[in-house]
C-alpha cells in the first residue's frame, strides 16, 4: 500500500525519533482509505511531502544563573507546514524536549490547526530548560537568549509562537519584550500575551473550555450530557484548570485531578479555588490541597486512571494514559475520553477504549480550542482591536463544535461512523492537502 510504504521509508530514515513515529502511524493508516486509491495525491507526492518539515532550526542557548555560573541548554523551532498560513505552534519548556517530541508536535499542530478553519499552519519549539526552581530573573535571562537567537525567524506573517507546557505568562512577556528590544517591532509575533500589550481575553481558559465545549457536543450527538456527570482531570496546570471549571459550569463534578507527584482524590468535589492558588499563585505541589481539604486524600505517583468516573480527560502530557489505564477505565463504566493534551494516549489505550464504545476524542481535535483563540489572538493584533470576552468565547464555542461536526460527518461518508480519530485525521488532512496541491511543488 502507498501509505504503508511511505511510513515505513519515514521511520527508516528517522531511527530513534518514538513520537513522531507513533504520530505518523496513526495518521497515515486512518488515511490509506483515501490515499491508497488516489493517484492524484500519489502522483503530487502530498504525502512524501507531508511527513517531513519544511525546516527545522537547531541551537544552543546560553545564559547565566543567580549564582554565576554560566548554563547551555538546546533550542529548538520545527516549522512544520506553512500550507494554510504562517507556522503557528507552542514553544514548550521542559527537560524531556527533543527533536522527536516536537517533529510529532509539529506535525499534529498541523492537522489540528487545519480543522480550526483559521488560516495558520503548523509548528512547534522548544528548549530542555526547566523552569522549576529557577528565579524570575534566571527564567528571564534564559528567555532573551532564547530570543536573541529564535528572533531571526520567526514574525507576525511567517511564525507565530505561543506557550505550551513550562511557558506561561511569565515567559511569553519575557520572550515577547526581547523580540520587541531586538527587532523594534511591536506586532503580533506571539500569542498568549498579557491583556496590557495585544493578548486577547479568553486565551488562558480557551484549550481547557474549547475542549469541554466539543465533549458536551460528542456526548449531546450520543443523545447524553455532562449533567452529573463524574470527571477526573490528569494535569493541574492552565488546560486542566479550566477544563475542570468548564466541567463544573456544564453541571459536571470533578472528583481528581494531578501532577507530576501524585493524585489528589475529593469525593465531594475539587475545590477548584483552592487549585488555583496553589498552581497559578503559590507555584506549588498538587499535595498541598490537603492543607485545605484534608478529608481528601492524596496519592504519589501516577494513579489516577485506577479512580472509578464517568468522564476522564488527559490534560498533562503525551503517552500518560496506557493500555492498562484503559481497561481501568473501562471497567469502571468511563462513557467518554477526551484528550487535552497532545497525544496523551498510547496507541494501545485509544483500541481498548475503541473497542469498547467508549467515546474518544483524539487530541487533535479536542484540544485545538487553544490554537483557535490564538488564531483569533492574532486576527484582533492585525485590526488593533480587542474583542470582549462574550464574543472570543462564543467563536471559541462554534469552532469547536464545527470541528466535532467534521469530524463527526467525515467518519460517516467514509463508512466509519463514530471513528472520531480517522475522521478528525481525514478532515485536517484533506484541507492542508488541497492547499498544498495548489502551491505545486514547493
Amino acid at each position: 500500500m502507498y501509505t504503508k510504504t511511505i511510513l515505513e521509508s519515514t521511520i527508516n530514515k528517522t531511527t530513534g525519533e518514538s513520537e513522531f513515529h507513533q504520530a505518523l502511524e496513526e495518521v497515515l493508516l486512518s488515511l490509506s482509505p483515501i490515499l491508497d486509491h488516489n493517484p492524484r495525491y500519489q502522483k503530487a507526492g502530498i504525502l512524501e511531502m507531508l511527513v517531513a518539515p519544511e525546516r527545522i532550526i537547531q541551537f544552543r542557548i546560553p545564559w547565566q544563573d543567580d549564582a554565576g555560573f554560566v548554563q547551555v541548554n538546546t533550542g529548538y523551532r520545527v516549522q512544520y507546514n506553512s500550507a494554510l498560513g504562517p507556522y503557528k505552534g507552542g514553544i514548550r519548556f521542559h527537560p524531556s524536549v527533543n527533536q522527536s517530541i516536537l517533529k510529532f508536535l509539529g506535525f499534529e499542530q498541523t492537522l489540528k490547526n487545519a480543522l480550526t478553519g483559521q488560516p495558520i499552519g503548523g509548528g512547534k519549539g522548544g528548549a530542555d530548560f526547566d523552569p522549576k526552581g529557577k528565579t524570575d530573573s534566571e527564567v528571564m535571562r534564559f528567555c532573551q537568549s532564547l530570543m536573541t537567537e529564535l528572533y531571526k525567524y520567526i514574525g507576525a506573517d511567517e511564525d507565530v509562537p505561543a506557550g505550551d507546557i513550562g511557558v506561561g505568562a511569565r515567559e511569553v512577556g519575557y520572550m515577547y519584550g526581547q523580540y520587541k528590544r531586538i527587532t523594534g517591532l511591536v506586532e503580533g509575533v506571539f500569542t498568549g500575551k498579557g491583556l496590557s500589550y495585544g493578548g486577547s481575553v479568553g486565551r488562558t481558559q480557551a484549550t481547557g473550555y474549547g475542549l469541554l465545549y466539543l465533549l458536551d457536543e460528542m456526548l449531546t450527538h450520543a443523545k447524553d450530557g455532562l449533567d452529573g456527570k463524574k470527571a477526573i482531570i490528569s494535569g493541574s496546570g492552565n488546560v486542566a484548570i479550566y477544563a475542570a471549571e468548564k466541567t463544573a459550569q456544564l453541571g459536571g463534578k470533578v472528583i481528581a485531578m494531578s501532577d507530576s507527584g501524585g493524585v489528589i482524590h475529593d469525593a465531594e468535589g475539587i475545590c477548584l479555588d483552592t487549585i488555583k492558588e496553589i498552581k497559578l499563585i503559590n507555584r506549588g505541589r498538587i499535595s498541598d490541597y490537603l492543607e485545605h481539604r484534608p478529608h481528601a486524600s492524596y496519592t504519589e505517583g501516577r494513579g489516577i486512571w485506577q479512580i472509578p468516573c464517568d468522564i476522564a480527560l488527559p490534560c498533562a502530557t503525551q503517552n500518560e494514559l496506557n493500555a492498562a489505564d484503559a481497561k481501568a477505565l473501562v471497567a469502571s463504566g468511563c462513557k467518554a475520553v477526551a484528550e487535552g493534551a497532545n497525544m496523551p494516549c498510547t496507541k494501545e489505550a485509544v483500541h481498548v477504549l475503541q473497542a469498547n464504545q467508549v467515546l474518544y476524542a483524539p487530541g487533535k481535535a479536542a484540544n485545538a480550542g487553544g490554537v483557535a483563540v490564538s488564531a483569533l489572538e492574532m486576527s484582533q493584533n492585525s485590526q488593533r482591536i480587542s474583542w470582549p470576552f462574550e464574543e472570543v468565547d462564543a467563536r471559541l464555542k462554534s469552532i469547536m463544535v464545527n470541528i466535532f461536526i467534521q469530524m463527526s460527518q467525515t467518519a460517516e461518508e467514509y463508512g466509519i461512523k463514530g471513528d472520531y480519530v480517522a475522521g478528525a485525521n481525514i478532515a485536517g488532512f484533506m484541507r492542508v492537502a488541497e492547499a498544498m496541491l495548489a502551491h505545486g511543488v514547493v
